[in-house]
């Protein structure tokens, strides 16, 4: 599965995509891989983690058509919509990324998940919500395995607040999944 996550430095992007590689790669049994582009600012720019996960080793780390693409902001929106496959998925920030044309040929899901770390006490927690929205969403690696990862990718003292914002993500995640399936059932 290729995927990326956009958006702007100091989001945490790139932890996002680190995230995600250990979780599969240490605790799914899977193998992963992870290369990261940012523009010359640090925070503000734009930037990407590139996130390659499989079932067999994986033979060449880059990608250039992802079937997932994670956006939390408008530029990073605009800059990648049109690499994503076909047939994918589109994750977004539905407070940071206004599409003014939504493709009919993927799949788009979003949450309000800078709104929810806020809501927790401090943005920076965006990311892993949306990690947790991800997962949840995707299903390409397991929430235990994230919540396995966790400790060693995020300060011991703020654990257990990643931990919640986590679920708080992977839970809408569900919720809204759940409202899907609802509707599918009631149009057929």
């Amino acid at each position: 599965m290729d995927i990326r996550f956009s958006g702007f430095g100091g989001q945490g992007i790139i932890k996002s995509g680190i995230l995600i590689g250990k979780a599969a790669s240490l605790h799914d049994n899977k193998f992963g891989t992870m290369t990261q582009s940012f523009g010359p600012e640090a925070r503000g720019g734009a930037c990407s983690a590139q996130v390659v996960v499989d079932d067999n080793p994986i033979l060449y780390p880059y990608i250039v058509a992802p079937e997932i693409l994670v956006s939390m902001s408008q530029e990073a929106y605009e800059k990648f919509l049109d690499d994503l496959i076909p047939g994918g998925i589109l994750l977004t920030d539905v407070d940071l990324v206004k599409p003014e044309k939504i493709r009919d040929d993927v799949r788009m899901y979003s949450i309000p998940s800078t709104r929810i770390a806020e809501e927790m006490g401090n943005r920076i927690f965006a990311n892993v919500v949306m990690v947790g929205f991800f997962t949840g969403i995707t299903k390409v690696i397991s929430a235990e395995s994230v919540k396995a990862a966790l400790p060693d990718s995020v300060p011991e003292r703020f654990i257990d607040v990643n931990i919640k914002a986590f679920e708080r993500g992977y839970d809408y995640a569900l919720e809204l999944l759940k409202k899907e399936q609802s509707t599918a059932k009631v149009e057929a």
